[in-house]
């Protein structure tokens, strides 16, 4: 790794076309090309061996010590990314799925355009969502199209959504096979069966005779459906039976199955997402039986693929079971979860197991960045490939699908271009990791390199979560337990952190120890006790009046607070996000919901001194 080359790097679009400046040819997906895109993303994910996904929402986080920082463990880094997820909305979804043969880097880049649009009429998937301003300045600045945004972008429902969908529509659902209930029947359900199961005989005989006699006019048969109570659906007869519980529902089908020769029952949902009424259509032969549960599955699936969406490719991408790479672990799969999976889990344990269920392979390629030490401090894309370029990594990139040019002249960054760079950027790590480049001949190397050290980001998340440690790469970082910060705000006047640690100095003997100050936003800031005892010492020394002494007394009069780190996991847990975290901490205190599970257990920080705010970024 130490040598020092220039890379090698190219572009080719179907082997034939080179691209300059690193700007490839992304296919533009929106909704009036989306259906007819669909085989082919298959295709690309299918033959592909790795997939590269970027997102690009309406927001981050709202306030800055909303961000996650040095000072969070897995669980309120996963409370703070929970928040942002359901929060804001994805407008774009990079996707590109890629294949590395040697040098040879074959991409499949895509660009989706999102939006969630209520096509249902039942407020799914969203009545609303957040948009953080500067956000949207700078995906206009780049060029982003609102319009085609709104008025093109693909909807989609999660698969929660798309479950609950099916009550509100008006498409009667095939029942599934029945289980005999194990509850003894009473009275009534023994008169109720026996009352449906001679309205079904009688209804069933005249479905009989109506195909055998053809001399009856047409008012005659008209006066027999009639008084029978038999309807159409479709071209067949039926006979609709109104129920008042799904304890009928049961009694109606186990009944049922004495005519399933020739009746097949259907489920007509409530919109209180429960059963209104069985339906039961009369079939003529074994053939018409086949051809309508046929009609009914076709009809399904159609209707299931225009609910769905883009949830469609996200589907794709679970069942493929291929390493999916992201830059940003816990911030795209958070937004992927709530948007396209289900609501969010209340904590990280429960969303990694309910997330790895879907995504068993994904590669955090932030972590992987670690291990190259140029890359130990850089979460940039440009930087990081710019800083590869000391290393000699030879990464040919091959556009194998040829999609809607980019505009190189208009100057505008097409969110599409992330995905391939996060694909190159893991295929020339992968080629730094594994120096003897005679070694590597197949995807399957490569795949092993990459899977056996850093795809179960999932499993490696519920992990750390179990002991809560926090794995933080930043310069001059040290490990220090939760039990030895200090959050402090309510300060009487505005001062640096440096003259705020002069003061503190001053007005407690605790603090002749060694310690650290920093800013977590305008509001508050955190003090850092390198040794176990003086936070305690000092939040004691702060709550109690009669330990007050000298300055430390008049700055408590001016209204000081401190509190420890288990307030801190109390606002993020109880969800007191306010701009200020000051404002969240008041909250925290006054609130009598406490979680020993979540609050009382010890966790250890790797605290950095390169840890501060800056406030023009603000």
């Amino acid at each position: 790794m130490q040598r020092r080359f220039l890379s090698s790097i190219s572009a080719t679009a179907g082997n034939t076309k080179t691209l300059n400046q690193g700007r490839w040819s992304v296919k533009q997906v929106k909704k009036s090309n989306f259906h007819v895109t669909l085989d082919e993303i298959r295709t690309s994910i299918d033959s592909s061996d790795f997939i590269a996904l970027s997102l690009q929402n309406t927001g981050s986080y709202a306030a800055a010590w909303h961000r996650v920082s040095a000072i969070d463990t897995p669980q309120t880094s996963y409370l703070k990314a929970k928040y942002a997820a359901e929060r804001y909305q994805i407008l774009q979804f990079a996707l590109c799925p890629f294949s590395l043969q040697g040098s040879k880097l074959t991409v499949h880049p895509y660009n989706f355009h999102l939006f969630p649009r209520d096509e249902l009429k039942c407020g799914m998937p969203s009545y609303s969502f957040s948009c953080q301003a500067s956000r949207l300045t700078a995906m206009a600045r780049e060029g982003f199209d609102f319009n085609i945004c709104i008025y093109e972008g693909i909807s989609y429902l999660s698969r929660a959504q798309e479950s609950a969908s099916k009550f509100l529509s008006e498409n009667p659902i095939l029942a599934d096979s029945v289980t005999v209930s194990s509850s003894p029947a009473t009275v009534a359900d023994t008169v109720f069966v026996g009352r449906i199961r001679s309205r079904v005989k009688n209804w069933r005989q005249s479905c009989i005779d109506s195909g055998s006699k053809t001399g009856d006019d047409d008012l005659v048969s008209s006066l027999r459906r009639l008084v029978l109570g038999s309807e159409q659906y479709g071209s067949r007869l039926c006979l609709t039976i109104d129920v008042c519980s799904e304890r009928q529902v049961q009694l109606i089908l186990e009944m049922l199955t004495e005519f399933s020769d020739d009746v097949v029952p259907l489920l007509v949902a409530s919109k209180s997402r429960g059963t209104q009424a069985v339906r039961t259509v009369f079939m003529s032969s074994k053939e018409d039986k086949d051809l309508f549960k046929r009609e009914l599955q076709d009809l399904e699936k159609e209707e299931n693929r225009r609910v769905r969406g883009f949830r469609e490719v996200v589907d794709f991408i679970s069942s493929s079971q291929k390493p999916v790479v992201s830059q940003n672990y816990l911030s795209d799969f958070t937004s992927i979860h709530a948007k396209f999976l289900g609501p969010l889990p209340s904590n990280v344990d429960d969303f990694s197991s309910s997330l790895s269920s879907a995504f068993p392979n994904v590669v955090d390629l932030s972590q992987f960045m670690k291990e190259i030490s140029p890359l130990s401090y850089i979460s940039n894309l440009p930087a990081a490939m710019s800083s590869l370029n000391r290393f000699f990594a030879p990464v040919d990139v091959e556009v194998a699908n040829q999609g809607c040019p980019v505009k190189l002249d208009e100057g505008h960054q097409s969110h599409g271009q992330n995905a391939v760079m996060i694909s190159q950027l893991f295929a020339k790590l992968c080629t730094i990791q594994k120096s003897d480049l005679s070694t590597i001949q197949s995807n399957e190397d490569f795949q092993a390199l990459a899977s056996d050290e850093h795809a179960n980001s999932v499993t490696s998340c519920s992990k750390n979560a179990g002991d809560e440690n926090v794995k933080v790469w930043s310069k001059n970082s040290r490990r220090v337990s939760s039990e030895n910060l200090v959050f402090i705000w309510g300060l009487g006047k505005k001062m640096t952190a440096a003259k705020l640690k002069n003061v503190l100095q001053k007005s407690h003997p605790v603090f002749a120890r060694e310690f650290n100050v920093k800013y977590i936003d305008r509001s508050s800031a955190i003090l850092v006790f390198w040794e176990s005892g003086p936070s305690e010492t000092f939040l004691s020394a702060v709550n109690n009046e009669e330990q007050l002494d000298g300055s430390l007394r008049e700055m408590v009069a001016e209204g000081l607070r401190v509190a420890g780190y288990k307030t801190y996991k109390r606002a993020c847990r109880l969800g007191f996000w306010e701009a200020d975290l000051a404002e969240s901490l008041d909250k925290a205190l006054e609130s009598s919901d406490t979680d020993p599970d979540s609050d009382t257990k010890p966790s250890e920080i790797d605290w950095s001194n390169e840890l501060a705010i800056n406030f023009d970024e603000l």
